[in-house]
């Protein structure tokens, strides 16, 4: 089987996660053209309890797996990965059938009494069969992240979003005229069938590129598999917990901003719309760079729990080195673009250019948010799942109290929770680092940190000029658009020189990499 480097790992990742966004997009667009704001309600009404059913399906499995293969590869024992696979299997069988069963059995009462709406019934029933193909995809997704191979992950998570795409616009146009309900169906049925595909994908992979037959003896390596079983939910549950930590935070965060507002004297429709210009239109937009340092994470893994398996700290520092370094690279292009052109962007995108005062105050502070991801998956690798989870504990409660504290001041109102959330997130990055350097003695390249600090200042500088002088005179669009785009070309050119990306690296991009060799 083909192992990739960390770095050719995650740019496959990174690429494929770069198709999928444009992908998801264009579905959504799809989905929002043929059932409008109400069907995509019925549609949304069913997308956060199939998120909690398969987050408590999965168990956290995924990066436990990818945690033990890769340990049990550097020794080449396939006894070991064969047992991994079978646990894990038997684990996630057993948990997808129950929450299956659980999800079809409690839909009328779910969708009645807790979404307000007895139509998500019928999107509810409609998606409920992806439970156990999410399971068996994400134990073949670690199986395979584990062994440091990521073509699989990535390709088929490429092939979801094409058959999703294919069939969404069939599905709701032909289950439109039955009512709403029924077309929000049909959009959850094409996401079935789109992760039937990417199943059927990985099992085909899998089957092609095994070292062993999974049936043989397969009870006998269930029944064996006691140790096997406790490696696995030492590293599986807390990183669940970690998941439901941040779900629960993000179900009372609107609570207690509403509490908040209403103390702070902001009528209730007012209160709505202001949170839904932070949460909807400012969170996304400071949120695009992660689908980079989540492929970072995800190869991460695997890499780091190898070296740390072999007690090679020099590559542990070297490689956490490099996933910093280019998260900080990726969010450092975000940062400048946000800040400089937020109310061009707001008021192109959303509509809503006021709003731009949040995005100025928050994006700088982003860069931390960046990081996070890369340190947590550190700390998974390194056998610290259960310390990631508390600072993503307390990240969580000094998030709300402190939303509470600044949001019900009259003279900050929202912005206080903008700043609230952005304390959250720099505290559990904080947090995070502490615990890597009391583990490794990891310490942090200054130089490099200084270089991105300069292309980010010159390119924004940069870009400030371009729009306020050189297109001065073009409507909006092409004014932001083309002081965009040069002042990226200005950024690239200078982490290039700078030497913040090196030529071996890029030479490992899917596709475009041979141009560099």
């Amino acid at each position: 089987m083909t192992k990739q480097s960390f770095i050719k790992g995650a740019l496959i990742l990174i690429l494929a996660g770069l198709i999928t966004r444009i992908l998801g997009f264009v579905n959504r667009i799809v989905v929002a053209r043929i059932m409008g704001a109400e069907g995509v309600g019925l549609y949304m009404m069913a997308v956060p309890t199939l998120l909690l059913i398969i987050t408590l399906t999965q168990l956290g499995l995924p990066v436990a797996i990818s945690k033990l293969v890769a340990e049990a590869d550097a020794d080449n024992d396939k006894a070991r990965i064969k047992r991994i696979l079978v646990v894990s299997l038997s684990v996630t069988g057993v948990l997808s059938i129950f929450f299956t069963a659980l999800m079809i059995l409690g839909a009328p009462l779910i969708s009645k009494t807790f979404l307000t709406d007895s139509r998500a019934f019928y999107p509810l029933i409609a998606i409920s069969p992806i439970v156990p193909i999410v399971a068996l995809s994400a134990v073949l997704r670690g199986y395979f992240q584990g062994l440091q191979n990521m073509k699989p992950s990535a390709i088929s998570q490429v092939i979801e979003q094409v058959v999703r795409i294919t069939l969404v616009a069939a599905f709701t146009t032909a289950f439109l005229p039955y009512g709403l309900e029924y077309a929000a169906a049909g959009a959850m049925i094409s996401v079935v069938l789109g992760e039937l595909a990417s199943l059927i994908y990985m099992i085909t992979m899998f089957k092609q590129k095994k070292r062993f037959k999974v049936r043989r003896q397969f009870f006998e390596y269930v029944k064996g598999g006691k140790k096997t079983l406790n490696d696995l939910l030492s590293i599986a549950l807390p990183t669940t917990g970690s998941r439901l930590i941040g779900s629960v935070a993000f179900f009372f965060e609107p609570i207690v901003v509403a509490q908040s507002l209403a103390i702070a004297g902001v009528a209730t429709a007012v209160a709505t719309a202001q949170y839904g210009e932070l949460s909807g239109y400012v969170i996304p937009l400071l949120l695009l760079p992660t689908f980079i340092t989540q492929s970072l994470s995800v190869s991460l893994v695997p890499a780091i729990s190898e070296a740390a398996y072999q007690r090679n700290y020099r590559i542990i520092n070297h490689r956490l080195s490099q996933a910093l370094r280019l998260a900080l690279v990726a969010g450092g292009g975000s940062v400048f673009i946000l800040y400089v052109f937020a109310e061009p962007i707001m008021e192109l995108v959303y509509d809503a250019p006021t709003v731009a005062t949040y995005l100025k105050i928050m994006a700088p502070f982003s860069l931390f948010l960046y990081f996070q991801s890369p340190l947590q998956a550190t700390l998974q690798a390194l056998g610290l799942a259960k310390a990631a989870m508390i600072n993503s504990f307390i990240g969580a409660f000094v998030k709300i109290a402190a939303i509470f504290v600044l949001a019900s001041r009259p003279e900050l109102g929202i912005m206080g929770a903008a700043l609230a959330i952005t304390i959250g997130f720099l505290l559990v990055t904080f947090l995070h680092f502490a615990t890597v350097v009391k583990a490794i003695s990891f310490t942090l390249n200054i130089r490099e940190y200084l270089k991105v600090l300069v292309a980010i200042l010159v390119s924004g500088f940069m870009a400030h000029w371009l729009y306020a002088h050189v297109f001065d005179t073009f409507i909006l669009l092409f004014k932001t658009v083309g002081s965009i785009g040069i002042a990226a070309v200005v950024y690239v050119l200078l982490i290039s020189l700078l030497g913040l990306i090196k030529k071996d690296e890029v030479a490992k991009i899917p596709i475009i990499g041979g141009w560099f060799k």
